[in-house]
């Protein structure tokens, strides 16, 4: 890939070809994202006493949630575009999103959290930064394809569309244009490390998974207005802006109104408390006994 600070260009691999078969490095980077951020995942819930058995049938969960939430969101954006039910199942021809992905696998592996009495928020406060590792390593994939292409741009980190035989994961319309997964990475890498840098102090739970919530709302909200892709309202707002301003309202009013753990979610059954010998019962019981010395006053 060559890179330059007039415009970056390079040509994309769109697929990768291993006899038979037809490999896209946007998939492999979706799946080693997922991976990843799951390892990142592991430390954290140790520490909360949680058996790795019970975390990898959650994550298991959370990937089918995942690819059911990131498909079902983009077919309702885009409902118009399917002649038939049919193409709606066709995923190999690509369309996802990854808020709904996000949404999915949360949803999905919710009653497993329960069922086997997992704190939610605890364990979504160890999710964030893997989440944020996730969008990143999948980025990468999606800057190998050259996917999600934006509007027509002059800005230094603009990327410059290949010749037309050149095939990109998606529409390259002028010379040069935004390229949004690059700027995902970006300002998902910087929240990556506020989220690591934040953890080190204890707070109440469900904090980390709301900064996250906030913060990538934000940028998803500015990145989207930058991109090529169907809107409502007017032709103003994509449907991901849509979803990310509803969350950007719910985390900021908990960040700045409510400042604790929410009540629903905590489903880790209370520490039982070791039973204590009362004092004044022993002492009773000590002179009761005509077998036991006489104490010194």
């Amino acid at each position: 890939m060559g890179l330059v600070l007039a415009a970056i260009s390079y040509d994309p691999l769109v697929h990768i070809d291993i006899g038979p078969l037809s490999v896209s490095p946007h998939g492999i980077g979706i799946a080693v994202g997922f991976l990843l951020g799951a390892r990142l995942l592991l430390p954290t819930t140790r520490k909360h006493g949680y058996r790795d058995d019970d975390i990898f049938s959650l994550l298991t969960w959370a990937a089918i949630g995942s690819l059911i939430g990131a498909r079902l969101a983009y077919v309702v954006n885009h409902a118009s575009e399917y002649e038939n039910p049919f193409e709606v199942l066709m995923v190999w021809k690509g369309g996802i999103s990854l808020l709904g992905g996000f949404f999915g696998a949360i949803l999905l592996a919710l009653p497993q959290m329960r069922r086997k009495k997992l704190d939610f928020w605890k364990l979504m406060d160890a999710a964030a930064p893997g989440m944020a590792l996730g969008v990143i390593v999948g980025r990468i994939g999606d800057l190998i394809v050259a996917d999600h292409l934006g509007k027509p741009t002059d800005f230094f980190l603009g990327y410059r569309c290949p010749p037309p035989d050149v095939e990109t994961a998606s529409p390259c319309l002028g010379d040069i244009v935004h390229q949004t997964a690059l700027y995902d990475f970006l300002m998902t890498s910087v929240l990556l490390l506020v989220l690591l840098r934040l953890r080190r102090t204890k707070r109440y739970d469900g904090f980390l998974i709301t900064v996250f919530g906030a913060w990538y709302g934000v940028q998803r909200v500015i990145e989207d207005f930058l991109r090529e892709d169907k809107r409502m309202f007017g032709d103003t707002l994509t449907g991901s802006q849509v979803t990310a301003i509803v969350t950007i309202a719910i985390c900021l009013w908990h960040l700045a109104l409510v400042r604790k753990s929410p009540r629903w979610g905590h489903w880790e059954p209370d520490p039982v408390e070791a039973p204590t010998m009362a004092a004044a019962p022993a002492a009773e019981a000590y002179e009761g006994d005509p077998a036991a010395p006489e104490r010194e006053e």
